[in-house]
């Protein structure tokens, strides 16, 4: 055991079993868990973790019962017949030393089927039903459901539970007056509200006795109106305790909460002094959680004192070896998860299967293998940026001669675009990531080189992967080649100098990142710090008031913006599901007047001539930022592949650059490589 981590990698006494570490892989749910006939995937999903070194694995949530079903015909645990699949997760996991519980997760008002229930029949603004209130014999009978699914998850060979009661799920619902507006003994007071969690971890506990951990997620800063004040939270987690609960895990913010909590611009270990306040209060074990992504982090966080164990759910999706890499001295060989939610969190609110950005092979690993050659090849790959970092790495891995180029200096293509971006500097731990694979796989780098189709053919090459990116696209508009028009690469790339009254022509991703970088305040560092971040967001980290909420600190743009699109949609419509609506806020909050139904006239001294709707309209700017789409560039593609000499690929934004999407350029790259 390396001695950086020393108190990160120490095992955990529970009493009756000891946990080899203080790491946890927290709950993420990948769609896996939903259909029996998923298991063994998931089952191989869960070994990596467990191999790689977790010290305690959550599974996804399953439900109680048919009523707290997340999606019709969702995970449950509720009848013998269940336990055979579940015992191919637990087995997986043992068999590789590890240990594992099991989360019950009962979602209440947030459920997308039509069987929902709640403390109260208030609809969820997530949810299309709305929920009927529990009855006495709907809550006993949700009780005992609990019970029995604690049961069985003992019979699975599960270590333990985890009772989800955060994130504003069912439990969460029942603690806080926002969703709880009963007059009976499960509303009013704390002590009500209280009722119910508490009683389901007294009957559990009862239920598989003393030697079963029960993990429960505590909502320790609800961060919606209505939500519970410091002291209540104080008071359902002692009372938790005197339940019956083994370790406390932490949950921050309620899934309806206009807070981000998670996403990259959220900064590293932001709510690590809510859960040191809690530790205080109780004498069992607590868990920090949320945006904690490296090692580093996390040795502060329990060596200081502020926590006992770390949650990590994405950083487990992101490099199932976390822990190994660690402990082995490797940190940089971390595939460090930058909290884009892109394949994880989207993918799960699209009832998709969900896996991660930079590791296309989380919740796949049964179906993306990188297996080694029998007959190694000589393979060029043109381009390193995701795509062709991603297929360079893999088939190198995968035993083939691998020959990268790239006209830049560096790697990273449009990923160093982005990381200029605030709250996009994550980012450039997947550089660094992508750099040590190169090394250590035997990539050979050609940096500064533009190379040419006739010198590929010439090398002898058995295949040449195109991973050679896109071309800003130029919008036919009178007036495009005036002093006032920059592009977005000569903007974030190439850092010409930008007026104080701007007009982005596009509202993709890049129009919006091109709005963030130009309305930060200079003043302000990047990384932005946790005091910036929560006066920006209106968040009390004291928790003070009701859910930790407070008055947001007014902005200082440092630009007059607008931001156009040609289509007449909601602008920032095709942003991503879970971090949209964050991009959307810090414009709307700095004053960026976003414009749909726009036609571009021309563009002259005066500035920028457009129609909005078919009402004219002057936009009196000092520049037009061009973020209008892009082209591919395939310039090296043959017209036909030829019958001998290498054959030619295409990944990436060379293949599709109807809008960048790094999800896909690395998805392609790997399944690419691993094929040849």
């Amino acid at each position: 055991m390396t001695t950086a981590y020393p108190h990160l990698l120490a095992p955990l006494d529970l009493g009756f079993t000891v946990l080899r570490n203080r790491t946890i892989m927290g709950s993420m749910h990948t769609g896996l868990e939903d259909r029996f006939y998923h298991y063994p995937k998931l089952a191989e999903y869960f070994r990596e973790r467990a191999r790689g070194g977790a010290g305690l694995i959550v599974t996804g949530g399953i439900s109680p019962n048919r009523r707290g079903w997340l999606l019709p015909f969702g995970g449950t645990l509720n009848s013998l017949a269940d336990i055979w699949n579940h015992k191919k997760v637990t087995r997986a996991v043992h068999e590789e030393g590890g240990k594992i519980v099991m989360q019950i997760l009962h979602s209440g008002r947030y459920g997308y089927q039509p069987f929902v229930v709640s403390a109260s029949a208030r609809k969820s603004p997530i949810s299309l039903f709305k929920p009927k209130a529990l009855s006495e014999a709907g809550i006993q009978s949700t009780i005992r459901d609990y019970v029995r699914c604690a049961r069985l998850a003992h019979k699975a060979g599960y270590d333990g539970v985890e009772i989800m009661g955060s994130e504003g799920y069912l439990l969460n619902q029942f603690l806080c007056l926002r969703t709880n507006q009963r007059q009976d003994r499960w509303g009013g007071s704390i002590e009500n509200r209280m009722r119910l969690p508490v009683e389901i971890v007294k009957q559990v506990r009862a239920a598989v006795g003393t030697d079963f951990i029960i993990m429960y997620r505590h909502s320790i800063l609800d961060l919606v109106e209505g939500g519970n004040s410091w002291d209540e939270v104080v008071q359902v987690a002692q009372a938790l305790e005197q339940a019956g609960v083994t370790i406390l895990n932490t949950g921050i913010g309620w899934h309806e909460a206009r807070v981000p909590t998670i996403v990259t611009s959220v900064p590293r270990a932001a709510f690590r002094s809510v859960a040191a306040r809690l530790k205080q209060a109780v004498s069992i074990p607590v868990v920090a959680s949320n945006r904690i992504n490296m090692p580093e982090q996390a040795e502060d966080i329990i060596a200081s004192g502020d926590a006992d164990m770390v949650s990590m759910a994405r950083p487990f999706l992101a490099d199932p070896e976390f822990v190994n890499k660690a402990a082995s001295g490797r940190t940089d060989e971390i595939n460090t998860c930058i909290a884009c939610n892109q394949a994880c969190l989207d993918h799960t609110f699209a009832n998709k299967r969900a896996s991660c950005l930079v590791n296309p092979r989380a919740a796949h690993e049964t179906e993306l293998k990188f297996l080694k050659t029998r007959q190694a090849k000589r393979i060029a790959v043109v381009g390193a940026g995701p795509a062709g970092l991603s297929a360079a790495t893999v088939a190198a891995e995968c035993g083939h001669e691998v020959s990268l180029f790239d006209s830049s200096d560096r790697i990273g293509g449009q990923f160093n675009i982005a990381m200029q971006v605030p709250g996009k500097e994550e980012f450039a731990e997947t550089m660094r990531y992508f750099a040590r694979r190169l090394e250590i796989t035997g990539v050979k780098v050609h940096l500064q080189k533009r190379i040419s189709r006739e010198e590929l053919l010439a090398q002898g090459f058995d295949h040449v992967i195109l991973a050679t990116g896109i071309v800003p696209r130029r919008p036919h508009i009178p007036g495009i080649d005036h002093p006032k028009v920059l592009s977005y690469l000569d903007v974030l790339q190439h850092k010409k100098p930008v007026g104080k009254r701007v007009a982005i022509i596009g509202a993709g991703g890049i129009g919006f990142d091109v709005g963030e970088y130009l309305a930060h305040d200079p003043a302000i560092s990047l990384p932005v710090p946790v005091k910036h971040w929560t006066a920006e967001w209106g968040v009390d980290l004291q928790a003070v008031s009701n859910g930790g909420l407070v008055e947001a600190a007014a902005a200082h743009p440092a630009r007059q913006i607008y931001l156009l699109q040609r289509k007449t949609s909601k602008v920032g419509a095709g942003l991503g599901k879970t971090s949209g609506w964050v991009h959307r806020a810090t414009l709307l909050r700095n004053g960026v007047e976003m414009l749909a139904g726009v036609e571009y006239q021309k563009i002259d001294d005066e500035g920028l001539h457009i129609s909005v709707n078919g009402s004219p309209r002057l936009l009196e700017v000092d520049h037009i930022i061009l973020c209008a789409g892009q082209d591919s560039l395939t310039e090296l593609m043959p017209e036909q592949q030829a019958e001998t000499g290498p054959r030619f690929h295409r990944i990436g934004g060379a293949a599709l650059a109807a809008e960048l999407d790094a999800k896909r350029a690395i998805k392609e790259g790997a399944e690419l490589a691993s094929s040849l």
